[in-house]
């Protein structure tokens, strides 16, 4: 919903990332590729040729700070607007206030957070206010818009892609707030400079966890008798400790607890991956990250031994996306302990790597004539789709044709299982090969199981 923000509101009431918003460019850290000297982005803001546009990146790198320093530079009306709390119906009220204000020379920048909630059919309403010129869109989205904007919306809309922060980023960020007066410059704070490195690498890019965690170490830091506040490793450690080894996505424990879910529920302990699931859920892993390893386990390790599980986990993936956290627990849990229960083939797994590795070694077999396409009348002479048969024509819906390159014809790549549902995929594969043998033209290398 639209913000409106008190003239006199005390900023000691602020969190400390509110008070320490950057007010201009020269205060905003990071995304030089976008805000350096001579960039795109800098120049259409210092030259005030500010159009729609989508920043996309992920959380705490300053999507909204840079839409108010946009606003603020460019002396427009500046309407600031959730897609999680708000509503179309909100939104399509500020435009047409928006509207009313461009007949009077007024100019309106809507910032719309996290603009991809809105489904392609509401995001419909932006168009022909953007069409109009009674709105400048700022969208910001941690999604991909290819695939999340409307085409037409996001076609007038200049995208812009906001890096995570770099550890020296924060670092200097919080430098600079240890000595502002918005931040702790009034205060004497004594913090080991590695302790600022520590807090740069635990808050993985994010600006807005970087600045949490030093207001609660500076918070609950000691005080000695002259005043000063010193920040120890064990205060640190305390704030920290819950979430550390998981924000580190390059560290070991984050991929051990990984690892650990997915061996739980390959090893069908629905208890074990329920436990390893909330220890990645309540260190703050993200969910969607979480959802895309069940997806790819429903095929690696369960497979056609029941088929449904690649559709449980791509409904647990949706959900996750649709809900966020933490209602998205549930729908984690539902998929976990259905795939640990499910029963286990890695049929289609060891189908892949085997015909990988022939696809990689053996590059030049060629595709027999019989199934390749022939639409010239030259390809036609040379004999190409010689041989064909349509499956479709024929009572048994088969035929003997062989498709594989003649080299290769020995290959089973496929071997089925006699888990679950897979069993009756291996007594048909058996039925075929076996038809395919019976009805193979003589002095033809056969197929073999």
């Amino acid at each position: 919903m639209m913000k409106q923000t008190a003239l006199f509101e005390q900023e000691v009431e602020q969190p400390l990332a509110a008070r320490m918003r950057p007010r201009d460019l020269d205060e905003f850290v990071g995304q030089q590729h976008l805000l350096g000297a001579g960039k795109i982005l800098r120049r259409l803001i210092e030259e005030d040729r500010i159009s729609s546009m989508i920043f996309w990146g992920p959380p705490g790198v300053g999507k909204t700070t840079l839409a108010r320093i946009i606003a603020n530079r460019t002396k427009a009306s500046f309407a600031d607007f959730s897609a999680v709390t708000g509503g179309i119906r909100e939104a399509r009220a500020i435009m047409e206030k928006a509207d009313e204000g461009r007949r009077f020379g007024e100019r309106t920048i809507l910032f719309v957070d996290e603009i991809h909630r809105f489904n392609k059919a509401q995001q419909d309403a932006f168009l022909p206010y953007v069409e109009k010129g009674s709105i400048i869109l700022i969208g910001a989205t941690t999604e991909n818009p290819s695939f999340e904007i409307n085409g037409a919306l996001l076609s007038r809309c200049k995208v812009f892609v906001l890096q995570a922060l770099t550890p020296e980023d924060i670092r200097q960020m919080l430098l600079h707030t240890l000595r502002d007066e918005r931040g702790f410059g009034r205060m004497q704070v004594d913090i080991p400079e590695q302790m600022l490195d520590q807090i740069a690498a635990f808050s993985n890019g994010d600006a807005r966890m970087a600045l949490g965690t030093l207001e609660m170490a500076v918070l609950n830091g000691s005080i000695g008798q002259d005043g000063r506040i010193s920040v120890t490793e064990e205060i640190l450690a305390q704030i920290t400790s819950k979430k550390s080894l998981l924000y580190d996505k390059n560290g070991e424990e984050h991929y051990n607890i990984i690892s650990a879910l997915h061996k739980s529920m390959r090893n069908s302990d629905p208890d074990a991956a329920v436990y390893w699931l909330a220890r990645m859920l309540e260190a703050g892993e993200d969910p969607l990250y979480i959802a895309r390893r069940l997806v790819r386990f429903a095929s690696e390790d369960v497979g056609l031994a029941d088929p449904r599980a690649i559709e449980q986990a791509v409904a647990c993936y949706q959900a996750c996306h649709f809900l966020g956290m933490p209602e998205c627990s549930v729908h984690l849990t539902q998929a976990a302990v259905y795939l640990s229960m499910s029963p286990k083939s890695n049929a289609l797994y060891m189908a892949y790597e085997s015909a990988k590795k022939d696809a990689e070694t053996r590059l030049a077999e060629p595709v027999p004539l019989q199934i390749r396409n022939a639409p010239t009348s030259l390809m036609n002479s040379l004999g190409y789709g010689k041989g064909y048969v349509y499956a479709h024509d024929t009572a048994e819906k088969l035929s003997a044709m062989h498709c594989l390159p003649e080299d290769l014809m020995d290959r089973n790549y496929y071997v089925p299982t006699n888990e679950g549902i897979e069993s009756r995929y291996a007594q048909r594969l058996s039925e075929i090969k076996a038809w395919k043998r019976e009805h193979d033209v003589p002095n033809r290398r056969q197929a073999e199981m």
